[in-house]
């Protein structure tokens, strides 16, 4: 089934920079979920903060209403975000896991589904869009929102996905270029919808795993006409594709609980494998040392894959029994898959935060332990993907405090940093700034 797409307006933009270097190269643009690499790793600069609190090295801070769990990203002197308000009483999230399965029926109350653009230097609001107001007709889980997509962006346009209902286009100026509905399909216990859309060239790259109709789908980011779309055996997944630009060719690289999968950049299979994947395919494909790495750990799965795989992979590719590596599959461990994080890697180590607060690391080119895991604090849950620079590893917990851990052969943490407020986001990282989003504001954190 063919999308309708509402063209207005026709702007020729550049392609975006590749997405597969190994660590980001600490400049002012952050345009999509984990940074220029998806591998937040950022290149060593002084000037980026390292400690703070509700006060101190706060830039600003910006009060942004409703509920959403999506990250910032930033282009120049635009930081974008998305959320939720609604019009009457429902449940707010909390931190820790709970409630297996959402609520069947959506919240019987308006809401209206927004865009923000921000000023990078001061924090003020530029401009906010409503792209729908409605009485929802989709569910969600109680502790997600209906704006847990985050927005990718080429310096021209934004491009924001809001689940179940839409992706949009939007100028620097705030003005609606184009539209294009997504028909609800359910999802897995009624999780609802988090995959992130992700520019790249010419292409808007949208992926949506669920229960009756998976898919991976490229829009024509100019117009939002649809120039491919490859059905997928797959069910419910969560996890934002990555363009992994590779020294023998470009694909696109997908999670999933079924099958591992990449695709070459007019939506063709590459190659494939069974991973035996947890039950849920969340964290993020990303790309460090020539490699791809694709991981998933449900917290309830004894086995939690993790694998790095070799560039110029064809057919299926899975291990056979017993196997822990073949001709591109370069290492496997069985128990060192994420929940709801994504894994860092920063230098030559693999570092992997559990949902209900353990770290562990592992030799990024060959999988051998460098540490067990250790507990980082007795109570602390994470979503929120980790990030590093200075020598730093950086987890932001759900109860909104940050843990400084330092990198490399031993696990040591150094410090805590607290906002105090709940926080799911993954945090951007802009030049000298570090942008966190918690249940009800950003940060702009900055040495003073």
């Amino acid at each position: 089934m063919k999308w309708s797409a509402l063209a207005l307006g026709l702007v020729l933009l550049a392609p975006t920079a590749g997405l597969a270097q190994s660590a980001a190269d600490g400049g002012d643009n952050w345009p999509h979920f984990r940074g220029p690499t998806l591998n937040a790793a950022v290149a060593d600069n002084p000037n980026l903060p390292e400690t703070w609190s509700q006060t101190e090295n706060v830039e600003w801070t910006t009060e942004i209403p409703g509920l959403g769990w999506s990250s910032p990203v930033v282009w120049g002197d635009r930081v974008f975000l998305t959320t939720v308000t609604a019009i009457g009483d429902f449940e707010l999230p909390k931190p820790g896991l709970y409630a297996p399965r959402g609520r069947p029926e959506p919240p019987p109350i308006e809401h209206d589904w927004l865009v923000y653009c921000l000023d990078l230097e001061t924090g003020d609001v530029l401009w906010q869009r409503s792209v729908a107001t409605a009485v929802p007709s989709f569910p969600r889980h109680m502790k997600s929102t209906y704006a847990s997509e985050t927005p990718t962006t080429d310096g021209e346009h934004v491009y924001v996905r809001f689940g179940d209902l839409g992706v949009y286009a939007f100028d620097f100026d705030g003005n609606e270029v184009w539209r294009v509905e997504i028909p609800y399909k359910r999802t897995r216990s009624e999780w609802g919808s988090a995959s992130s859309p992700v520019v790249y060239g010419d292409m808007l790259l949208v992926l949506y795993d669920n229960e009756e109709e998976s898919w991976l789908a490229a829009l024509d980011k100019r117009t939002g006409q649809e120039m491919w779309r490859t059905p997928r055996d797959e069910v419910s997944t969560w996890a934002t594709p990555f363009v992994w630009e590779n020294d023998l060719r470009t694909e696109i690289v997908t999670n999933g609980v079924n099958r591992i999968r990449s695709y070459d950049l007019d939506g063709n299979l590459l190659w494939e494998m069974d991973g035996r994947m947890s039950w849920a395919a969340i964290p993020t494909p990303f790309a460090a040392h020539g490699r791809v790495y694709v991981n998933s750990g449900y917290f309830g799965d004894d086995h939690r894959p993790a694998y790095a795989i070799q560039p110029g992979a064809s057919g299926d590719i899975s291990l056979a029994d017993g196997a822990t590596s073949n001709d591109y599959v370069a290492w496997y461990q069985p128990r060192a898959g994420n929940y709801n994080t994504s894994p860092l890697i920063y230098g030559d180590v693999y570092y992997s935060l559990l949902d209900r607060g353990f770290f562990e690391a592992y030799d990024a080119l060959t999988g051998e332990p460098v540490y067990p895991r250790r507990r980082i604090q007795v109570g602390a849950s994470f979503t929120s993907s980790p990030w590093a620079y200075n020598g730093k590893i950086f987890a932001l917990s759900e109860q909104g405090d940050t843990y400084v851990i330092r990198a490399g052969q031993e696990y040591e943490v150094l410090g805590v940093n607290s906002l105090d407020e709940m926080a799911m986001a993954s945090p951007a990282v802009a030049g000298d700034r570090l942008l966190i989003r918690t249940a009800s504001r950003l940060y702009s954190i900055r040495n003073e």
